[in-house]
């Protein structure tokens, strides 16, 4: 006679093996995840101060260039003007939005690079 007790035992383990396999999976993919946007922050991190110190750098060029101690800083802030106005009459591309998506959904979730699920 089939032992009735052993499947159920047996099934039961499987079912744990394999909740097991599940939680490491999206642990895995959670750790990876919480690596790239720390690594996202670093970089913004990074960025934006050497671009504040590149601003700067120029804005006091430009001042000392055409010996006037506000114009350099005029000419670094108006360029900074243009820049967000031209970001707010884009905003509303679809193919910028599109191409911006795309680009954080790969860096983030490394979408181009998924294990399929038999692997």
């Amino acid at each position: 006679m089939v032992n009735f007790t052993e499947i159920i035992q047996t099934i039961k383990s499987l079912i744990e093996t394999r909740i097991e396999l599940v939680k490491s999976d999206i642990q895995d993919q959670l750790v990876g995840i919480l690596s790239r946007l720390i690594l996202l922050i670093l970089i913004g991190s990074i960025g934006l101060v050497s671009g504040l110190f590149l601003s700067l750098s120029l804005a006091f060029y430009i001042s000392q260039v055409t010996q006037s101690p506000y114009l350099g800083f005029l000419v670094v802030a108006l360029g900074y003007l243009v820049v967000v106005v031209f970001l707010s009459l884009s905003k509303d591309s679809q193919g910028f939005q599109q191409r911006f998506n795309t680009f954080l959904k790969k860096f983030i979730f490394n979408s181009t690079q998924r294990n399929s699920p038999n692997e």
